[in-house]
């Protein structure tokens, strides 16, 4: 069964525009837990615009789930990682001033820095993931970082998904055949909502995790928090 990890950076954004504490972003990941949510994913950025890293800090010990942090693996993310200890890390190569993550990580290019991370990970006890494109290359040449799973990054699928979704899908259903077939576990992210999350799940094999946030809370404004993680999680229990 594929879990749900709801992201909550969105609601950082919030709060961040006008300061002070409202909406509140612990109360916030608590409640995601308490309406059903499988994980809390958080992604600080180095100019903390929207979750802080000291929220990433208040929040690991407020749950009682899976906790999930994603960035670009600079010496300070590092440093946040270990000292917080979550259940699973992303890595995410995005450049510091990215609106939104818009690339996968070249595997072939970074296989020496991304095995030097991960391993470092690993022996503090945190499962790793990285975000990656479809390119079987890519996911290949993955195993050999050491990591546990990768992310497929979605945006392509959900940008062509309304033209013709069996076209959309193909690239992903090949990629992750590759990654079941090396033993990659499989997670999926970037713009998967209510119109295209279960077909996407329904296709593709062995998936474990999605992540999302910029859908799903936005959704949660029409529809309330509660309600909205409710109708996620049915989509993905077909």
């Amino acid at each position: 069964m594929t879990k749900l990890s709801v992201n909550i950076n969105k609601i950082a954004t919030i709060r961040n525009a006008r300061g002070g504490n409202l909406p509140n972003v612990l109360k916030a990941a608590q409640d995601c837990v308490r309406f059903g949510a499988e994980g809390i994913t958080v992604h600080p950025r180095p100019d903390e615009r929207h979750i802080t890293y000291q929220d990433a800090r208040d929040i690991k010990p407020a749950i009682d789930l899976e906790f999930n942090i994603e960035g670009n693996p600079t010496s300070k993310f590092i440093d946040l990682v270990l000292e917080v200890k979550p259940a699973q890390v992303t890595l995410v190569p995005d450049a510091p001033d990215a609106i939104t993550s818009n690339a996968g990580w070249d595997t072939i290019k970074n296989e020496g820095f991304l095995t030097e991370v991960i391993s470092e990970f690993k022996n503090n006890g945190i499962r790793t993931s990285i975000f990656i494109e479809t390119d079987e290359k890519m996911i290949r040449n993955a195993v050999k970082t050491g990591t546990d799973r990768v992310e497929l990054y979605t945006e392509s699928y959900a940008v062509d998904y309304p033209a013709n979704r069996e076209a959309a899908i193909k690239p992903f259903v090949d990629a992750a055949k590759v990654a079941n077939e090396v033993g990659l576990g499989l997670n999926a992210g970037h713009d998967l909502n209510l119109e295209n999350l279960k077909y996407f799940a329904q296709n593709i094999p062995e998936l474990l995790e999605v992540s999302i946030g910029h859908a799903l809370i936005s959704d949660a404004l029409y529809y309330g928090l509660e309600n909205t993680i409710q109708l996620y999680l049915r989509e993905l229990k077909y």
